[in-house]
Formats: structure tokens, C-alpha cells, sequence
């Protein structure tokens, strides 16, 4: 990774969100070591996505701190927390994402957009990107080309791009058949074990959540223990 990281690289305490006058967390702390895979793991509406959207900074806490990489990202202002997101998270989704129009190496080079990189070097990183999910020879192929399994890829490929320090992904085997979900949870292995990602991950899935070092699991806001 090309940043020195502390050796506890994400510090919750006493994180609480609430909708109204309900809370979608309550009072969670925890801590996560640097290059640690984990999983949220729990019922529906047991607040996991809420968690990881306060981890990746896509929303802000009711009160209680969320300590990413030395970076306590409830304290940003709504541009500095853009700049942190582009720089630092890799996001990966349910449903991929991808822009139909694009093909698989554009698609990859979409987030490379908000730096100050030339065309050349999008696209090398982009490449590098695909190489590394062992999609080289698909990327001039558009979304409607590729398997169900291959836009995963795509779509991984894309958080990796710009080297976040942490990736969050949402159900990432959750649209997938049994065999393209094993192979995403393998590559996903590949990144936290060769490439020394930190991943959060959110999942009903007992087989994703069984190759985690370590799950948290909530319920009704509340985390229950590992």
C-alpha cells in the first residue's frame, strides 16, 4: 500500500444513528486491526448497511466518533469528506454499478476522474486494475457482455483503482450464483491477504461471512459480540 497505517485502523465508540426518533444504531464500539477482513453480519433492519455508510463516510453519526485511518471522519466538512472518500475508500455493490455505455476498462477508469492522472495514466491503472481480477482480456467488452460474475469483477476492479486503504462492500456475493460467488470471495481473500486491504463487509451470506477473520454482528442497532 502506498501509506503507512496505524496498527488499529478503524476505531468506532459509541456510534449512534437515529431516523426520527428511532435508532438504527445504538451506542456500537469497536475496533478493527489494519488489513483485517470482517464481516457485518445479521438480520434485515438490524442497522449493518447504516454502519458501513458511517464507516465509508456516506453518512454522519448522531453523535459518537468513527476514527478511519487516523481520520475521524464525522469532523470533515462536506468537501473534505469528498476528497476523503475518493482518496482512501473503494466501494463494491450489490448490483455492480457499472455504466452500460461503458466498457469494462472505462468503467474501471471512473473514479481516476477526480485526480489529476493524464488519460495515459487512467488507462494503465485501469488495466493494472482488471489484470488484477484476472479480467485483462475483457476490457473492451461492454456490461451486457460479461457474466454476472465478471461485472463483479469489473466492479472491484473500479474500488481498487485509485488504492483506497479500506474497501466496503455491500452483499457482494448477494446477485451471484454459487460458483461466480465463490470466486469473488476468493479474490476478495486475494486482496486483504497479497494486497493488505482492509475489507468491511456486509452480508447475509453464511459462506462470504465464514471467510472473515473476524464477525461483528448486530441486532437492532446493537452489536451482539463476535
Amino acid at each position: 500500500m502506498s501509506e503507512r497505517l496505524p496498527p488499529i485502523f478503524l476505531e468506532i465508540e459509541a456510534l449512534t444513528k437515529r431516523h426520527g426518533g428511532k435508532a438504527a444504531l445504538d451506542a456500537v464500539s469497536l475496533s478493527v486491526p489494519t488489513g483485517q477482513l470482517v464481516a457485518l453480519v445479521g438480520p434485515s433492519g438490524s442497522g449493518k448497511t447504516t454502519l458501513l455508510n458511517l464507516i465509508a463516510g456516506i453518512d454522519r453519526p448522531t453523535s459518537g466518533q468513527v476514527i478511519v485511518a487516523g481520520t475521524d471522519v464525522a469532523r470533515l466538512s462536506e468537501s473534505e469528506l469528498a476528497k476523503w472518500r475518493s482518496r482512501s475508500v473503494g466501494f463494491i455493490f450489490q448490483f455492480y454499478n457499472l455504466i452500460p455505455v461503458l466498457r469494462a476498462v472505462e468503467n474501471v477508469e471512473l473514479p481516476l476522474l477526480l485526480t489529476r492522472l493524464s488519460k495515459k495514466e487512467r488507462r494503465e491503472r485501469a488495466l493494472t486494475a482488471l489484470k488484477v481480477v484476472g479480467l485483462a482480456d475483457r476490457s473492451g467488452h461492454y456490461p451486457r457482455q460479461l457474466s454476472g460474475g465478471q461485472e463483479q469483477r469489473v466492479a472491484i476492479a473500479r474500488a481498487i483503482v485509485g488504492d483506497p486503504s479500506v474497501l466496503v462492500a455491500d452483499e457482494p456475493t448477494g446477485d451471484l450464483d454459487a460458483k461466480s460467488a465463490e470466486d469473488i470471495l476468493a479474490l476478495m481473500e486475494t486482496l486483504n491477504r497479497e494486497f493488505k486491504k482492509t475489507i468491511v463487509m456486509v452480508t447475509h451470506d453464511p459462506r462470504a461471512a465464514s471467510r472473515a477473520h473476524v464477525q461483528h454482528h448486530l441486532e437492532k442497532g446493537v452489536l451482539k459480540g463476535d
